[in-house]
C-alpha cells in the first residue's frame, strides 16, 4: 500500500510539471497548423510532435496540446491611441502629405483614412483636409509570450540570433514577418524576452549547422559525420526536445556545416495531368486603358512608347495568351478574366469590393508590391493563390508565390557554382566602400581570396577608381577567378578594362558578379571585354537566342512580327508553369513541393515554403558571356 501510495505521488508530481510545460488548444474553423504555431511562438513540428492525429487532418473544435514558449511572463508597457476629434488644415502652396503629417505629428495614413479621397488623388492648394487627434493610453499587459527589441550585431545573421535567444529560425521570421534575408548591423529585430544570463554566446572554435525539414539524427550523422551522443554533449536541449525544424546546433568546429542549393532534375508535368477542369485565373496589370485615346492610332502608339507600365503589361499579356494556346493544346482549358488596375490603390480597393475571387484557382499580379500586397491580404481568407510575377512581394503570406528569386539566393547560387569547380584556381574580390560587406561574405567563402577595395580621395570618401599598380602581382598562372562588387559604371569601367588587359593565354581571368546591376550594362562597359573575360553571374532567367528558332519563338514572330521580349516570354513561362502545375494536382500548393523543378523557354521554378509564409522560386540560372551572346555557364 505505501508502495503504491509514493507511485501515485510520482505520478502527480510528473502531471505538475508536464502542465506547467504545455497548454490546450481548440481548433477553429479555417485555421491551419502553421497559424497556430505562429499564435504561440511554437513550430509546426512542437504541435505535430505532440498531436499525431492533426498530421492526417485537423478539424474543428478539435484539442490541441501546445508546448510552452521560453519566454518571460513580464508586464509590458503598451500604448495605444485613441481617436478623440479632428482639426480642419487649409493646403496651402507646395505643401505635401508628408510636410502635413510632420506638422501634426501624425501618419500620413492617418490622414489619408480621414479624408478617403486622397488615395486616388493629389492634394491641392485651398483643400480643406481633416487632421485626426488622438489621444495615448498607456496599459501594463500581461502577455504569455513578451518579446523585447534587439540591436543585430557586426557579423550576426539570423541563425547567430536565433541561436543566441534560444529559438529556431522559423521562430525568429515568425517574430520578425518583414526581417531582411541578409541581416546588417543596427537592424532593429523582435526577440524573446529571456534573462541575460540565458542568451547563449556564439564561440568561435564550433561550427554551427541549422536543421532541415525531416532531418533526424542518422540523417545528421551521415551529413556531418557526428553522433546523437556528441550533438546532446554540445547541445543539451536535445535531450528534452529532440531535434526541430530551424534549430540551431553547435557541432565541432572540424565538421564543414556550408549546404548547397538542391539540384534536382527537372519535372515535365504535361506528362501527369490528371486535374483537367476548367481553371479559373484573374490576371491584375496596370494598363490603365482608361488614360489611352483608342480613337487615335498616334496617340495610343505614342502611350504604348512612353509609358512604361503599359508597355510592359501588354508584352507580359501576350505571353499569356500563347501560354493559354499551349495549355489548351494539352487539353487544359482557361476561363481568364483580365483586370486593368490602373496602379491605383482606390482602384485596387474597387476591384476586390466588385468581385468574388473565392472560387478562383489563382490570381496572378498586380505587378506592384503595394497593390499585390493589398490583393494577397484580403485573398488570404480564403487560400486563393496570388502569384507576384515581376517584383519582390512586401510580405510573404501563406498564400504567395513569389516567383523571383532572392538576391541571397543569386549570391549562394554562384558561390556553389564556383565551389563545384574541382579544378585549383586563385581568387581575388574586388569592390567599392558600399559592397565591402558582398565582398567579406565572399571571403568567408574562399578564406584565400584577396581582397582589394577601391582607392578613396584626400577627404577619405569613395572615389570608385584604382590603380593599375593596385592590381600587381595580384593574378597568378592558370585560373584566375576575379569577383567584382559595384554599382557604380565608372568603377566597373575602370577594373574590366584593367583586368582584361592582364588576361593573357597564361594567366587566365575570369569575371563574376553575384549581382548583375544597371552598372555592368552601361555605355562604358565593352562587352568585347566582357565576352573575353567569360563574365558570370547570377540571373533569374536565361536569354534564349532569337536564331535558335525556338517554336515558342516561331510561333510569337507569326503573331506578332516581333521578336518575344524578356516580359512575354516570363508571362508565357509563368503562366504556362502555374496552368500545369493546377492540372497534375488538386490545387497550386500541392503542385508546389521543393522537389519539382520545371523549366521553359527563358525561366525555371522550383518552389520552397516559408514554414511562416508563402512560396518562394529559388531556382537560379548561372550564365556568361562567350563570343558576344549570354549562355548558360555549363559546369
Amino acid at each position: 500500500m505505501k508502495k503504491l501510495l509514493i507511485i501515485i505521488v510520482i505520478l502527480l508530481c510528473s502531471f505538475s510539471v508536464t502542465a506547467q510545460d504545455y497548454k490546450t488548444h481548440k481548433v477553429q474553423k479555417g485555421e491551419t497548423i502553421e497559424q497556430i504555431a505562429k499564435q504561440y511562438l511554437v513550430t509546426p513540428h512542437d504541435i505535430l510532435a505532440l498531436n499525431p492525429d492533426a498530421q492526417k487532418e485537423l478539424k474543428p473544435d478539435m484539442v490541441l496540446i501546445i508546448p510552452t514558449s521560453r519566454v518571460k511572463n513580464e508586464d509590458i508597457v503598451s500604448e495605444t491611441k485613441e481617436l478623440i476629434g479632428y482639426n480642419t488644415h487649409k493646403v496651402r502652396r507646395k505643401e505635401t502629405l508628408f510636410s502635413i503629417s510632420q506638422k501634426y505629428s501624425i501618419e500620413i495614413e492617418d490622414i489619408k483614412k480621414a479624408n478617403p479621397s486622397l488615395y486616388s488623388e493629389n492634394l491641392r492648394k485651398g483643400d480643406k483636409i481633416k487632421i485626426p487627434r488622438y489621444k495615448t493610453i498607456v496599459n501594463n499587459v500581461s502577455l504569455n509570450n513578451t518579446i523585447k527589441k534587439y540591436k543585430v550585431q557586426p557579423k550576426e545573421g539570423k541563425w547567430r540570433v536565433a541561436y543566441k535567444f534560444g529559438i529556431t529560425v522559423p521562430e525568429l521570421e515568425a517574430l520578425n514577418p518583414n526581417i531582411n534575408d541578409i541581416l546588417q548591423p543596427g537592424d532593429e529585430l523582435n526577440v524573446p524576452n529571456i534573462s541575460n544570463n540565458e542568451e547563449k554566446t556564439v564561440e568561435e572554435e564550433f561550427n554551427y549547422y541549422t536543421v532541415l525539414k525531416s532531418e533526424g539524427f542518422m540523417a545528421l550523422n551521415r551529413k556531418l559525420g557526428v553522433t546523437q551522443e556528441e550533438l546532446e554533449a554540445l547541445n543539451p536541449e536535445l535531450k528534452e526536445g529532440g531535434l526541430k525544424l530551424g534549430m540551431v546546433l553547435k557541432v565541432p568546429g572540424t565538421i564543414e556545416t556550408k549546404h548547397t542549393l538542391k539540384d534536382i532534375a527537372n519535372t515535365n508535368l504535361s506528362k501527369n495531368l490528371k486535374n483537367l477542369s476548367a481553371k479559373r485565373i484573374a490576371l491584375m496589370l496596370p494598363f490603365s486603358l482608361n488614360k489611352v485615346d483608342v480613337d487615335s492610332v498616334q496617340e495610343a502608339k505614342k502611350m504604348i512608347r512612353t509609358n512604361g507600365l503599359l508597355s510592359v503589361s501588354l508584352d507580359f499579356h501576350s505571353g499569356v495568351l500563347m501560354a493559354l494556346d499551349s495549355a489548351k493544346q494539352l487539353g487544359i482549358s482557361t476561363n481568364l478574366k483580365v483586370i486593368d488596375t490602373r496602379n491605383q490603390s482606390s482602384e485596387i480597393s474597387k476591384i476586390l469590393e466588385t468581385n468574388d475571387f473565392s472560387d478562383y484557382d489563382a490570381v496572378i499580379g498586380p505587378l506592384m508590391p503595394n497593390n499585390l500586397e493589398r490583393v494577397a491580404s484580403k485573398l488570404k481568407r480564403d487560400r486563393i493563390p496570388v502569384i507576384s510575377p515581376l517584383t519582390m512581394p512586401k510580405n510573404l503570406y501563406d498564400n504567395v508565390f513569389q516567383t523571383i528569386p532572392t538576391d541571397e539566393l543569386l549570391e549562394k547560387a554562384i558561390i556553389n557554382y564556383v565551389k563545384r569547380d574541382s579544378f585549383p584556381r586563385h581568387m581575388v574580390l574586388i569592390s567599392d566602400s558600399k559592397h565591402k560587406a558582398v565582398s567579406d561574405r565572399l571571403k568567408s567563402e574562399f578564406p584565400s581570396a584577396k581582397q582589394i577595395l577601391s582607392r578613396k580621395n584626400k577627404e577619405g570618401k569613395e572615389a570608385y577608381f584604382m590603380y593599375p599598380a593596385d592590381l600587381e602581382n595580384v593574378f597568378q598562372n592558370g585560373t584566375n577567378i576575379v569577383f567584382l562588387e559595384t554599382d557604380n559604371e565608372g568603377f566597373a569601367s575602370n577594373v574590366i578594362s584593367m583586368i582584361n588587359g592582364l588576361n593573357m593565354n597564361d594567366q587566365k581571368i575570369i569575371l563574376m558578379t553575384t549581382n548583375k546591376n544597371k552598372a555592368f550594362d552601361g555605355k562604358e562597359i565593352s562587352n568585347y571585354h566582357l565576352s573575353n573575360l567569360k563574365f558570370h553571374y547570377p540571373s533569374v532567367n536565361k536569354t534564349i537566342a532569337v536564331e535558335s528558332r525556338n517554336s515558342f519563338v516561331k510561333q510569337y514572330m507569326n503573331i506578332y512580327n516581333v521578336s518575344p521580349n524578356k516580359y512575354a516570354v516570363r508571362g508565357f513561362d509563368l503562366t504556362l508553369d502555374l496552368l500545369l502545375r493546377l492540372a497534375s494536382q488538386d490545387d497550386l500548393y500541392q503542385a508546389s513541393s521543393s522537389d519539382i523543378e520545371t523549366e521553359y523557354v527563358e525561366n525555371k521554378f522550383r518552389y520552397s515554403k516559408k514554414i511562416f509564409g508563402g512560396y518562394y522560386n529559388e531556382a537560379v540560372y548561372i550564365v556568361q558571356y562567350d563570343d558576344l551572346s549570354i549562355i548558360e555557364a555549363k559546369e
